[in-house]
């Protein structure tokens, strides 16, 4: 198994801040992902700014497509996008022109998970298509209900499928390696890292855990 990689979710509103978390962060993680909030209030302009700052990092635009999925993503991985997001419960005509525009351009698509009821049958359906990584992933409402994605990673993880494997929802340092282990090649952490005191020094602290998974 190759080492797990860490992203970092840029969940911030705010363009400078984000611009200014990403620069203590980016040493520390191999991705910096642009959450949704963020991209949509900030458009695509925040992608060329972090692109031309972060050259040597991966960056994730978190588009969370519903439709039209290649005419969405191709501006994206234009612009400097390595991966872009399509949710799970989209049409399969919408998560396939993600893949395909994603494979135009030598880049991946990552097919998230949330909310697909079935989770094993969309796994397997969007593998069978070439999606590079699945996203198993609690979104911010689900973790305040108390829900994890412990049981979702562990029944992706089981499938045995040529695919990248991303966990994110409320991942903090003491569950890192649980992930790992569980799994995860790719572990996502937001709050655990930009809600810390010092956020380059919980972002490496993370990263130290997965790798040592």
């Amino acid at each position: 198994m190759s080492k797990p990689l860490v992203q970092m979710a840029l969940d911030s509103l705010d363009f400078d801040a984000t611009v200014a978390l990403a620069e203590k962060v980016a040493p520390h993680v191999d991705i910096l992902e642009i959450g949704t909030p963020c991209i949509k209030h900030n458009g695509i302009a925040l992608l060329k700014t972090l692109r031309a700052k972060f050259p040597n990092n991966k960056i994730l635009v978190d588009l969370k497509t519903m439709d039209a999925g290649y005419y969405e993503a191709e501006p994206f991985f234009k612009a400097g996008a390595d991966i872009t997001t399509v949710l799970g419960t989209a049409d399969i005509g919408t998560i396939k022109g993600v893949i395909d525009v994603a494979n135009a351009y030598g880049k991946e698509a990552q097919v998230d998970l949330i909310n697909v009821l079935d989770k094993g049958t969309r796994t397997k359906e969007v593998a069978a298509l070439g999606a590079h990584i699945i996203g198993v992933h609690t979104g911010l409402d689900q973790q305040a209900a108390g829900q994890t994605p412990f049981v979702d990673l562990g029944l992706v993880a089981s499938l045995g499928l040529p695919v990248k494997v991303s966990v994110a929802g409320g991942i903090k340092p003491a569950t890192v390696q649980q992930v790992v282990k569980a799994g995860a090649t790719i572990v996502v952490a937001g709050a655990a890292i930009y809600g810390a005191a010092d956020p380059a020094a919980a972002a490496a602290e993370i990263t130290a855990l997965a790798r040592a998974a």
